[in-house]
């Protein structure tokens, strides 16, 4: 078995908000790959984030974040289920990451769900439209308008872009982790983005 490295740890650790010894675990499960070992986690919150998903959480705390040209700001509100998850550092960074993504990528809603449903017709119909007028065959139309869906979902919706720190991962994973680690619901419930001059 390959020796893991505090070093390994502490990276896995950044990747997925993780604690130390699932980090170390997974590592070792893996032989020390990260890639594999970030996947492992992802799938082990997830779970445990699910199992949360009927839990009401009403703590937490609204940031705010003023980019430095004071041109764009925004509001976002991240909960958890007790102040005292509220309080630590962790979720005040992650409060702050999850503002610094909406003032740099415009999302237009936290889930997909949220989206209006005109918005998300609209789309596809453009979609339809343009694999009808790039004469790709009939049968793989639909698959490709799907996927086109999906590209608009990780532009447009918060959870499913990737975080602009770390591509590798998205907001909802980051999300997902912080709740498998903490053992409560966590949820992003709302953000506004305000832009001077913007509509």
């Amino acid at each position: 078995m390959a020796e893991i490295s505090a070093k390994q740890v502490a990276e896995l650790r950044n990747r997925t908000g993780a604690g130390m010894m699932d980090c170390k675990r997974a590592l070792e499960e893996t032989g020390g790959d990260l890639d594999k070992a970030t996947e492992i986690l992802r799938v082990k919150y997830a779970a445990k984030a699910e199992k949360r998903a009927e839990r009401v959480a009403t703590e937490g705390l609204i940031d705010s974040y003023i980019h430095f040209t004071g041109k764009i700001g925004v509001m976002v509100e991240l909960n958890c289920e007790t102040d005292f998850v509220a309080r630590t550092d962790e979720f005040k960074q992650l409060a702050k990451d999850v503002a610094l993504q909406i003032a740099s990528t415009r999302p237009l809603a936290v889930k997909i769900e949220d989206l209006p449903a005109d918005v998300v017709e609209r789309e596809r119909r453009i979609y339809e439209a343009q694999v009808i007028e790039q004469k790709k065959p009939e049968q793989i139309r639909g698959k490709i308008v799907e996927g086109m869906l999906k590209k608009f979902y990780q532009e447009s919706v918060l959870l499913e872009q990737p975080f602009v720190k770390d591509d590798k991962v998205t907001i909802g994973d980051l999300v997902t982790a912080y709740s498998g680690k903490t053992g409560e619901k966590v949820q992003v419930r709302r953000f506004a983005r305000f832009e001077l001059g913007g509509t």
